[in-house]
This record gives C-alpha cells, sequence and structure tokens, in this order.
C-alpha cells in the first residue's frame, strides 16, 4: 500500500562491493551501484517512485519462499518500509498505493537472520549482525511473515548491508514525523473534485447530515470545540441536546477528565440516546448552575438515565497489550509451544476471554438501549478506547444499518477516528508505554459477530483484514494521528495551532475546508477490483432495507422507563443511584423508588428477560427485530486463524486437519455457516458480474 508512481517500478543497478574483515564481522565497502526508477538515478534521494521524504537505503536480490511457487526478486530497504519486488512486477496503474509485498518499518516485530540450518540470530534494533545471512525472516506486526533467502555467487555482500539497513532504519526515533500521508495529488487525484467515500466528519455539515440520519430531533451540532480550545482530542463538532447553550457545555466538560464531557454518540431509532463521556473530574468545585448542567446533558431529555462503568468486567489496557504480544508470539511459525498443547497455550493468552468480555458487554449495553426509552451513557475516565469499543459493538448489534459496508465504515470513522481514539499510541508506531491493541480487539470481536450471524454483514472477512492491515501503512493519516487536531493540521484543514489558540486571531477555521490527504476508506486507490468484490458478503441479502426495519420514533416500540429513574450499571446488574454528579452530599430529585429495583442479571438473555419483563404492567415486549444477541460461551469465540495464522502457510493451505477427526471439525463448521445463511439470494443473483464502485458507493 505504498506510493510507486502509475505503473513505475524501480531498475536495479549493478553493485560492487569489496569485503574487508572487522572485529565484530565482515564489513562492506560499496563502490558503484545505485537504486533508481526506470525514469532517471535516484542519487540517494527521493525519485516520482517513492513516498513523499523517502529514500532508498539498500537492496538486494533473492527469492520470497514459504509461498507456493518461490518468487525470485528483489528485497529493497527504505527509510519507510522493506519491500519485496517479484522479478518483472509493477504497481498497478489502477491502484498506485497496492501492494503486498510491502512491511511498514513500524509494522515489522520481529527480525530475524538465518545462515545453514542452525544458526539464527534475533535483530534488535541497533544490534550488530554476527555473520552473512542466508534469509531473512521479517515477522509483521499484523501477524504477516516476510521470508526471504538471497541469492549466492558474490552477492553475500548486498546481503549484509540490506539486512543492516533494515536493523538501522528500525533504530532511528525520526518515522513517526515521516509519515505525513500521501496528498490526493500524488495519487492522481483532485481533492476538489473527488467527494471523500466516507463522510470525514470533519465540518459542521457532516455532523449536521448525520444527525439528520439518525433521527436525533432533540439534538445539535455544537461548534463549542471549533478551535480545539476545550479539548485537541476531541472533534471539532459534536452533538449536544438542544436546549443546552454553548456557554453551558464549555462550563459542564471542564469538569470531565480531558474536557470530555457527555456527548450524543448515537441515537437509537426507538428513541434511546446512547451518550459517552469521560470520569468525573471530583477534584474540580462546580456551583449550582453547572451541576444542573451536566445532570440536564446526561439525562438528555430522559426520565430513565444509566451510567454504565465501561471498564468494569474488561481488561486494562495492559491486559490488552500483553495478551496480544502473546498471541503473536504462539502464532509464529516456529512457536515453542507443542501441538497438543497449542490450545492450551492459546486460552493461556486470554485473548478470547477478552474478546468473550467485551462482546458480552456490549450484549447487556443494548438490551439496556433497545429495551426502554433512556439515557445509557458510557463513561471511561479517559473516554478514547473501550466506550468507542462498546458503542460500536452496540450499533453493530443494534441497527442493521450499521452492518453494512458503507455504515460500518461511517461508524468507525465516527466512533474511532474523529472521537480521537490514539492510534498512533496504541498501535505502538510512538514506542510509547501506553501501547494496547484495542481497535484491533474490536475487530476481532466484529469477526465473531460475523462467524456467528454471517448473513446479517454485508462486508466479509476480507473486509476486515483489509482494515486490519491499514492500521500501519504511511499513505493516509486515518490511523497515524491520535488527535482530531493532529489529524487535521497535518491535513491542511487549518494552519497553525497557534493561531487556533491565538485570542486575537478571531477568524475561526473555515467549515467547509477540505482534508487534501488520502483517508483509509479510498479502497479504490489500494486495491484492485478483484480485492474489491472481495469486501463484499456473498451471504448477505442485497435487497434488505436497513431504514425499513423500525419506522423512526415508533411509540409502541419502547415502553417508558420509570420515573427519574437513575442506575449505574455494572457487573451485569443495575444498581439504584441517589444522584448523577459526585459532587452533590444530599440526595438528589433523581432518586429511585425501591420498587423499581432488580435483580442481579447473569446473562444477557437473563438481562433482556429481565428488562423486557418487569414490571408487568408493561406488558411483555417481543425482541426487537434487527437486534442481535452473540453466543460468547466456550467454542463460540473461536481463533480468527485467516489473520492470526497467516504466518503459518500450511494453515491457509487446508493442511491444518490432516486427520479424519480434524477434517470433520473443518465440515462440520462448513455446515453450521451453511445453515446460518438463509437462501434469499438466488442463483441469478450470484451469476451477476457485480460492479466493486457500486459496492462501494452503495447508499452514498
Amino acid at each position: 500500500m505504498w506510493w510507486g508512481g502509475r505503473g513505475q517500478s524501480f531498475n536495479i543497478a549493478p553493485q560492487k562491493e569489496e569485503p574487508e574483515m572487522g572485529h565484530s564481522g565482515p564489513k562492506f565497502v560499496q563502490r558503484t551501484g545505485m537504486l533508481e526508477p526506470r525514469s532517471r538515478q535516484l542519487d540517494g534521494h527521493v525519485a516520482s517512485g517513492c513516498l513523499p521524504g523517502e529514500q532508498i537505503l539498500a537492496w538486494a536480490p533473492g527469492v520470497r519462499k514459504g509461498l507456493e511457487p518461490e518468487l525470485p526478486g528483489t528485497l529493497i530497504c527504505t527509510n519507510l518500509r522493506v519491500t519485496f519486488q517479484p522479478c518483472g512486477w509493477q504497481r498497478s496503474q489502477e491502484t498506485p498505493l497496492s501492494s503486498e509485498y510491502d512491511f511498514a518499518l513500524v509494522n515489522i516485530g520481529r527480525l530475524e537472520a538465518v545462515s545453514g540450518l542452525s544458526r539464527v540470530q534475533l535483530l534488535r534494533p541497533g544490534s550488530p549482525l554476527k555473520f552473512i545471512p542466508e534469509e531473512i525472516l521479517i515477522h509483521g506486526r499484523d501477524f504477516r511473515l516476510l521470508r526471504v533467502a538471497f541469492e549466492a555467487g558474490g552477492l553475500e555482500p548486498q546481503a549484509f548491508q540490506v539486512t543492516m539497513a533494515i536493523v538501522q532504519a528500525r533504530a532511528q526515533n525520526s518515522q513517526v514525523q515521516q509519515y505525513a500521508g500521501i496528498p490526493l495529488s500524488k495519487a492522481g487525484q483532485s481533492s476538489g473534485s473527488r467527494k471523500p467515500p466516507v463522510p470525514l466528519l470533519e465540518t459542521s455539515e457532516d455532523w449536521e447530515a448525520e444527525r439528520k440520519k439518525q433521527g436525533a430531533r432533540g439534538w445539535r451540532v455544537s461548534t463549542v470545540n471549533e478551535r480545539f480550545d476545550i479539548a485537541t482530542s476531541l472533534p471539532r463538532y459534536f452533538w449536544v441536546p438542544k436546549r443546552t447553550l454553548d456557554s453551558e457545555v464549555r462550563r459542564a466538560f471542564g469538569h470531565f477528565h480531558q474536557g470530555r464531557g457527555p456527548r450524543l454518540s448515537w441515537h437509537h431509532p426507538g428513541g434511546s440516546d446512547l451518550l459517552r463521556c469521560g470520569g468525573f473530574y471530583t477534584a474540580s468545585d462546580p456551583n449550582k448552575e453547572d451541576i444542573r448542567a451536566v445532570e440536564s446533558m446526561l439525562q438528555a431529555g430522559h426520565s430513565d438515565v444509566v451510567l454504565v462503568d465501561t471498564v468494569d468486567e474488561l481488561p486494562s489496557l495492559a491486559d490488552v497489550q500483553l495478551a496480544h504480544l502473546r498471541l503473536r508470539a504462539l502464532c509464529l511459525p516456529d512457536s515453542s509451544a507443542a501441538e497438543e498443547k497449542w490450545l492450551s497455550a492459546l486460552e493461556g493468552t486470554r485473548w478470547l476471554d477478552y474478546v468473550r468480555s467485551c462482546l458480552r458487554k456490549a450484549s447487556d449495553i443494548s438490551v439496556l438501549v433497545t429495551s426502554r426509552v433512556r439515557s445509557v451513557v458510557l463513561q471511561e475516565r479517559g473516554d478514547r478506547d473501550f466506550n468507542g469499543l462498546l458503542s460500536s459493538l452496540v450499533q453493530l448489534l443494534s441497527v442493521p444499518e450499521a452492518r453494512t459496508l458503507l455504515g460500518f465504515q461511517s461508524l468507525v470513522q465516527r466512533e474511532w477516528v474523529a472521537a480521537g481514539h490514539p492510534f498512533l499510541t496504541r498501535l505502538g508506531v510512538t514506542g510509547a508505554s501506553e501501547e494496547a491493541p484495542v481497535f484491533l480487539l474490536f475487530l476481532d470481536c466484529v469477526w465473531q459477530l460475523l462467524q456467528q450471524f454471517p448473513a446479517e454483514f454485508e462486508f466479509s472477512e476480507f473486509f476486515l483484514l483489509a482494515l486490519h492491515d491499514s492500521a500501519r501503512v504511511p499513505d493516509t493519516l486515518t490511523f497515524l494521528r491520535d488527535t482530531p487536531w493532529e489529524r487535521g493540521k497535518q491535513g491542511g484543514q487549518f494552519n497553525s495551532y497557534t493561531q487556533i489558540y491565538n485570542p486575537g486571531y478571531c477568524q475561526p477555521p473555515a467549515g467547509n475546508s477540505v482534508n487534501s490527504q488520502l483517508s483509509v476508506w479510498d479502497w479504490d486507490l489500494r486495491y484492485n477490483s478483484e480485492q474489491i468484490l472481495q469486501f463484499h458478503n456473498p451471504g448477505y441479502d442485497p435487497e434488505h432495507c436497513p431504514d425499513s426495519w423500525l419506522p423512526r420514533q415508533q411509540p409502541s416500540f419502547m415502553v417508558p422507563g420509570p420515573p427519574s429513574a437513575v442506575w449505574l450499571f455494572s457487573r451485569g446488574a443495575l444498581t439504584p443511584l441517589n444522584q448523577l454528579c459526585p459532587w452533590r452530599d444530599n440526595p438528589s430529585l433523581l432518586a429511585v423508588s425501591s420498587r423499581w429495583l432488580p435483580r442481579a442479571a447473569i446473562s444477557s438473555e437473563s438481562l433482556a428477560d429481565q428488562e423486557w419483563g418487569l414490571p408487568s404492567h408493561w406488558g411483555a415486549c417481543p425482541l426487537p427485530p434487527g437486534l442481535l444477541l452473540p453466543g460468547y460461551l466456550g467454542p463460540q469465540i473461536r481463533l480468527w486463524r485467516r489473520c492470526y495464522l497467516r504466518g503459518r502457510p500450511e494453515v491457509q493451505k487446508g493442511l491444518s486437519a490432516p486427520t479424519i477427526s480434524g477434517l470433520q471439525d473443518e465440515l462440520s463448521h462448513l455446515q453450521e455457516l451453511l445453515r446460518k445463511w438463509t437462501p434469499r439470494i438466488s442463483p441469478e443473483d450470484h451469476s451477476k458480474k457485480r460492479d466493486p464502485n457500486t459496492i462501494l458507493s452503495q447508499s452514498r
């Protein structure tokens, strides 16, 4: 997924090198030779065949192994990436940013040099190479594996040089600053004429259009953070109750952690509202007006309010990072885990346990949102990690519209990108200690839903893989910045941070400013037509209209909540609260009567029974159409093999089940998927040629 020019490829000029021996191993002095594009010599700097700011450091001929057939070509190292170019291969003119042979330096999780049958050296950033390698193994953080065997016959110096170049390039500390994204003009596109495939929510018009689409009539678009003077991690625009003034929003947000106060995340078609916010800043001393503003924003016009302790029963960020590291180590081709103990080792990583916990909590919250008309508030101290994960999963479980290709992309853009999830830090690009792949955990949860409800999703596993692998590519800024302010500044939406905060600068940033950078949703510039066709789930019903399943604001669908009820949802149970805010010492007028006190729920199913069955005068309420309640017990949660085991080619070829019992398990799994796929599509529909542009532009 790299800029390679339209139809350009690299020509390799011959190198001549002479060996010198040193105390730490062989040394080579390059006499001549240069890596250059066909059009002109690079002279060690960037040409039109490279990313802006990219420099080619070294190259060596070799053969890519581990696949059939083996591919002869050239291994190239630059200051941004490592790429393998097969002989005679050129980057497609249709997809100038696409290549399956590229590894960003920040995506390299482990680098090994091999000589002979037993000599293996693990190369850490800055470590010296002790021998001339015969092979090099590059393990990606995305579980991909690049294995290249170098050619002999006088080319050993080049193998040594390219290996050391990779080691030294990884050791550089300025990698993040070099990833500036790709302007649309560099990809042969005009930023003025090209409409983003997915609304990027960078203008007030985008937010207003999305508000109308959701039917949130009680909400409005606030511009109070237009200059990022409340919080740089928040978007410039967000939704607040219509009757709340911007002056009240400004004061109320100051009493929440990092200035991330309550705002609408999603409006349910039945009338409920899902909000998200940071933790209360208990050290503040709000006056009565501020407390009244905070309570009004949390209630959002509802008499029934549920505060959800987001991190309760979920792993910590450190737990997620440790589980992901253990999972990656287990899935390496040379994992030390014995085959008969591999499943036990997988359980020991706890990754699947954390997937299970996220799905269970999201199922509980979806029941709370859909069962009664109420305000459900997701509260996390930082409001930038698990709030986004749970809000996204709740929407996927609750409405079919979020399960379409366009709807899911819009969901990720709104709840993760625009909401300020720190992708750069969590994905380990900065090398900070706060690394934790929460977004990848979310994608695994979505994959689990695809397995359990294969006919309910328009997108396929291949789309999730493409999104998973796009997390660490430097051609877009979507996942390579921590805040909307950083992303907008790099994309040229406004001039500088100083101007935004300068009191004398009275002209606000243009509301219709256009980000000239590529986004991750520009799939047609990074994937070809055949790959885009694979993004579509063949078992999805194309006649399913997402907006027809439930009329907006249908009064008979949801039952009203108890009068002036305030609840805390924690550990699967609703507990009554005397007050919404922690700053009041006296009981609030929002106290809950004991007759509303429910029993503790042990599962989403029991919570659903409790929510729809009590009290008796509400009457029985059937499970809403379109609501999915996934299973999360035992074997219902599976390993995402196509993602995590792709470093093992024999697994992808179907050789992981050589026994009769293993083949029977595979067959049973396939038969189960076929049973879940309802035959809604006729054979004639399957035979029709689908236009990939139509797939990406549906409902646009």
